[in-house]
């Protein structure tokens, strides 16, 4: 059986390479959606299976409220609030990633046994990502639904107030990898990453929130990956994995993209000033700018000197739902004579 189990997460992780090369495409995106949620589901039956549960009611409880769940969102939620759903489920990933680790601890307390120094270390780092990853998903969330202010809100000591934060939960750790049990001591380094994730994320402008959201899935498949860890599931390992190392690399390429690195997108406080004006990049400073807004006929007036015009809508296009006024310029252009097409990135 352990043989077979091993072959069969060895398909699932198969199946989720394939899944996350079509999902490069937008004409293969859809199957690979499909394709890596029939992995997913293989990998957890086979769990299931190799786990001997002894009752499934809770299970297929939890399968079918969470499937409606996901259902209505997926048929209710609009394109342009994609990036915030995202940032939720993030949030919910590792906030299960944690709770399955806190259960594991106290299954350990409840047995009488102590955990080998290796598993402590990885309950402890499962507590610690998943809640920097459900807490800061949430604001992300809040920023792009605007519950939050989506400026980057910043504080005095705000660089050395978080390293002070990461390196008291890094000896909390080794603190509970050696006193065990101490429950206690796990609540508390349960609400520091929970003030991490807040304090993190917070200074972050809602311009940035994509690549805060790529960067947060990566965190939630490195959560998952340490819970594999701690319960000794190869399914959780290889998924949680593929997640974290899928997720770097897209904030990688994003970054890249706006030619900015990822520390200025985490520590910069780009958007600080938006209320009163704009930001850009200047010789890889940010540069404060007052908005200037135009019209559709400004706009066209300025692009009529060219022959050829490409229209790239984007994220903030569609938020703006300024499709209308685009159109405008681009009907303004072609009685010009000027050629207008449009691509997608």
């Amino acid at each position: 059986m352990e043989a077979l189990t091993k072959l069969v997460y060895l398909a699932a992780a198969v199946c989720f390479i394939i899944a996350l090369k079509r999902l490069s495409h937008p004409a293969t995106a859809r199957s690979g959606n499909w394709i890596g949620a029939t992995g997913m589901l293989v990998a957890i039956a086979i769990t299931l299976f190799d786990r001997n549960i002894l009752s499934y009611q809770l299970i297929i409880i939890g399968i079918i409220v969470g499937s409606t769940v996901g259902l209505v969102f997926a048929r209710t939620v609009k394109m342009t609030a994609m990036p915030q759903m995202v940032a939720l489920l993030n949030g919910f990933g590792g906030a299960a990633s944690a709770l399955v680790a806190g259960a594991e601890y106290l299954r350990y307390m409840a047995v009488g046994e102590t955990p080998p120094t290796d598993v402590a270390v990885t309950i402890s780092l499962s507590v610690l990502i998943g809640s920097v990853t459900f807490s800061g998903s949430l604001i992300a969330f809040g920023k792009l639904q605007e519950i939050v202010t989506g400026t980057a809100v910043t504080y005095p000591l705000q660089k050395t107030v978080n390293a002070l934060l990461l390196m008291a939960l890094l000896a909390l750790i080794v603190f509970l990898a050696m006193a065990f049990p101490n429950p206690q001591m796990l609540l508390v380094l349960t609400g520091l990453a929970l003030l991490l994730g807040v304090l993190s994320v917070i200074p972050i402008g809602g311009a940035d929130m994509p690549v805060i959201i790529a960067l947060l899935n990566s965190y939630s498949g490195l959560a998952a990956a340490m819970t594999g860890f701690v319960i000794n599931n190869d399914g959780l390992i290889i998924s949680g994995a593929l997640v974290g190392a899928s997720g770097v690399i897209l904030t990688a390429i994003m970054c890249k993209a706006m030619n900015r690195s990822l520390g200025n997108v985490l520590f910069g406080a780009f958007g600080a000033g938006a209320e009163t004006g704009s930001s850009v990049i200047v010789a890889g400073e940010v540069v404060d700018q007052p908005i200037k807004q135009i019209t559709a006929d400004d706009a066209a007036m300025l692009m009529a000197y060219g022959k050829q015009v490409i229209i790239v809508p984007g994220y903030g296009l569609a938020v703006a739902q300024a499709q209308h006024e685009v159109r405008e310029m681009a009907e303004l252009l072609e009685k010009k004579g000027v050629s207008v097409k449009y691509a997608i990135h």
